[in-house]
């Protein structure tokens, strides 16, 4: 069997504990364009924010019961979804972006092998955003 996509791109679902300071990032810092709220119909309710990141939609969940957080750590903290990746040209002015506005950078600027760069940040939530620049 072999998955048959009718989209070239993954929609992402990231569970939020605030939602003001989740689109502070996404939206607002890295500027994701923001397309609608929807309710949440699932998981005891909420609110579903979808932001266009490309092709991908991203969808930031805040429900009306707030789990406990688990995302602290990063990579190497647990099993389990730790990150995303974007290929980006402009690495150097997102990190800069979000030096300034005091978002925990993960990773630092690396060339990680030739001509290709990196760096991770953490989100609101401390969920690792990766970017990645070719050179």
């Amino acid at each position: 069997m072999t998955v048959k996509l009718a989209k070239q791109a993954i929609d992402l679902g990231i569970v939020i504990s605030d939602s003001d300071r989740a689109l502070a990032f996404y939206r607002d810092l890295l500027g994701f364009e923001h397309v609608m709220d929807t309710p949440m119909p699932i998981a005891g309710g909420g609110t579903m924010h979808r932001l266009n990141c490309g092709d991908t939609l991203i969808k930031l969940v805040s429900l009306t019961n707030t789990p406990a957080d688990t995302s602290e750590g990063g990579i190497p903290a647990r099993l389990g979804m730790r990150y995303f990746t974007m290929i980006v040209s402009n690495l150097t002015e997102i990190v800069a972006a979000c030096e300034a506005a005091d978002v925990p950078i993960a990773v630092p600027v690396t060339e990680v092998r030739p001509g290709v760069t990196i760096a991770m940040v953490e989100d609101p939530d401390g969920n690792w955003v990766e970017f990645v620049q070719n050179g």
